[in-house]
């Protein structure tokens, strides 16, 4: 048997002791075992993770080595993550901008790409999508779609391809409706290598990278699921709201309450400045100054 080359793949799921790689190059999918010395050193990939392997025969591989990855979110775990489209509607169900302005926080906390959609705007009159879009177009890419009339269903392909998209958003806000309309056979692709191993039915735990027919993949985890605010300190969250000039406030820490010459409070009175978000902002910092003083 002639030695093959390694490719580079990335990895889209596990079966117990194998994943499911697909070959950057030419897409092609492989399942792969791992080499002994993973184990020996604690060390497994993750769905997302880039990788190289060697094709044997078939579409069974070997992974020979994971590549470093740019960023690793933990819920889902899921490794080289693009962007996140945080997705929320105005009615059916009504999210609160605080909800969403959550999501956001959550998001930036990360460092991650942000599109912003809101979904259903068949249900909504004009003048509720044009406060929206006062409120959020100049943050964030802004997708405004319904996955019944298929408005913004095209855009949005544009935003997801040739990369790695993670879904967020309130449950019923239409995540999978929405995914279905991008491309109708997603849902059938979990399966796709897995009739070759019947012991592979019931291992599929952990996320996977469905692949979108017009190029790109989704995780199929939606990310962010719960809505805590860990590991963000009182003094670091003013800088989780971008449209925030911090460094133009008298004080230079200044958190925006009650210091005096704070230029967001003006910004904000001026009506430059969204009043709903400086009020998502001030519950979300009292809620962590409450958290850190019971860490106290």
């Amino acid at each position: 048997m002639g030695t093959s080359k390694r490719r580079v793949g990335v990895v889209l799921r596990f079966y117990s002791n194998l994943l499911a790689v697909e070959d950057m190059e030419t897409g092609k999918q492989y399942l792969c075992k791992l080499r002994g010395k993973f184990k020996k050193q604690g060390i497994r990939p993750i769905t997302g993770d880039m990788v190289e392997f060697t094709p044997i025969h078939g579409d069974d591989g070997v992974v020979e080595n994971i590549l470093n990855r740019k960023n690793e979110l933990r819920k889902p775990s899921v490794a080289n993550v693009d962007q996140v489209i945080v997705v929320t509607t105005l009615r059916k169900p009504e999210v609160p901008f605080e909800i969403l302005d959550r999501f956001i926080v959550l998001v930036e906390r990360e460092q991650l790409p942000l599109v912003l959609v809101l979904n259903k705007i068949d249900l909504l009159e004009q003048h509720e999508v044009a406060e929206f879009e006062k409120i959020y177009s100049n943050l964030y890419p802004l997708v405004k779609t319904s996955a019944i009339t298929k408005e913004g269903i095209a855009q949005l392909k544009e935003h997801l391809y040739g990369k790695i998209s993670v879904f967020a958003g309130m449950s019923g806000v239409g995540k999978s409706s929405l995914l279905n309309a991008i491309d109708e056979n997603l849902r059938l692709r979990t399966g796709e290598i897995s009739e070759k191993l019947e012991r592979g039915r019931h291992t599929t735990t952990t996320a996977q990278l469905l692949k979108i027919r017009d190029g790109g993949w989704v995780v199929d985890t939606p990310g962010f699921a719960s809505l805590e605010l860990e590991d963000i300190e009182p003094e670091d969250l003013r800088f989780l709201f971008i449209e925030f000039e911090n460094d133009k406030c008298f004080f230079p820490d200044c958190v925006h309450l009650d210091e005096p010459d704070c230029f967001v409070k003006a910004q904000v009175a001026k009506g430059k400045l969204p009043r709903s978000r400086y009020e998502s902002y001030v519950k979300m910092l009292r809620e962590i100054q409450e958290k850190t003083l019971k860490k106290l």
